[in-house]
């Protein structure tokens, strides 16, 4: 079970890496549990609605992705972001485009390999500024930790909550 002090220890902080005008937000979460367990709550559209909201997925590289994430609470036409799917190389790697009225078009990635037992997930989000980069980061961290409740078969944390309580971690917008 996903415990707050599991849930906010310093190594499960995402990191900013800012290369001139652009971002890359990279995450790194050991999870205790079989890569095709992570890969199935990732790209599992009923499995992915409880811990990110609704998602429809043309499972394959040239499909597409389409996703309307339950939080933060703002309009749907600004949460929802779409894109083809770049790699699929199931249980391994899934990246996808990520267009998105609110930010610049950008790119994600997660990658799964075997770790002691379990599974590391290693995210990333490249492309965006670095004001948004910064906006997200909080976001995205409370997302990882509704994947783990999920994972856990334990109570999902309200984002909004978790947002408040992690956005102290991280950097402010400039």
């Amino acid at each position: 079970m996903t415990t707050p002090d599991r849930m906010t220890a310093p190594d499960r902080l995402g990191e900013l890496a800012i290369d001139g005008d652009r971002t890359t937000m990279t995450f790194r979460r050991h999870l205790p549990y079989p890569i095709e367990r992570v890969w199935a709550a990732l790209t599992d559209p009923l499995e992915r609605k409880a811990w990110f909201g609704e998602t429809v997925i043309d499972g394959r590289s040239g499909g597409t992705i389409e996703m309307i994430p339950t939080d933060p609470p703002a309009a749907p036409d600004a949460k929802r972001l779409t894109g083809r799917i770049l790699v699929w190389e199931p249980p391994y790697v899934l990246e996808h485009e990520w267009h998105q009225r609110i930010v610049e078009d950008s790119v994600v990635r997660y990658e799964l390999r075997p770790s002691g037992g379990g599974t590391l997930l290693t995210f990333t989000h490249t492309g965006l500024s670095e004001q948004n980069a910064r906006g997200f980061i909080p976001g995205t961290h409370a997302f990882f930790d509704r994947l783990e409740a999920w994972l856990d078969d334990a109570e999902i944390p309200s984002w909004s909550d978790r947002y408040a309580e992690v956005a102290p971690s991280y950097p402010a917008w400039n």
